[in-house]
């Protein structure tokens, strides 16, 4: 079922059935936009071009690039310079939430976690109670 929503684009009220986040004008907006950019890439010229030079040549946003990549209509593998931006860090990545660095970081952290976390419970385990003697003084 379709909810009401505004368009995050232009304001106006529209249908969000959740295929398209923006209203039916604007999505013809992008699509024409999307048209230029795709024309302009196809330049064997141009395949190499950064983000920078696509938005300056084209008038296109880049946040609007950073979405067609992340949707896979521009494919980086074909575009080497095109990605949009870590949700981490802000670095440029082509899959996924994270940069490689990232995820890495996060990968060692999550090592160092369970091997404490193992460390802890091998200590728990064999703590089988400590028993001290009473110590008179004489």
């Amino acid at each position: 079922m379709a909810e009401l929503k505004n368009c995050p684009t232009c304001g106006d009220f529209f249908n969000y059935t959740g295929i398209r986040e923006v209203c039916a004008k604007c999505a013809r907006g992008e699509e024409e936009m999307y048209e230029e950019v795709y024309r302009f890439l196809r330049r064997r010229e141009n395949r190499a071009a950064t983000i920078e030079r696509i938005v300056e040549v084209t008038g296109v946003t880049e946040t609007l690039l950073h979405k067609w990549v992340r949707k896979g209509r521009l494919q980086p593998a074909l575009f080497p310079n095109l990605g949009y931006p870590c949700d981490n860090c802000g670095k440029l990545t082509t899959q996924g939430k994270l940069c490689i660095s990232c995820t890495d970081d996060l990968k060692s952290g999550l090592r160092q976690f369970e091997a404490a976390q193992e460390f802890r419970e091998a200590v728990t385990k064999s703590d089988t109670g400590t028993y001290l003697a009473d110590r008179k003084k004489k």
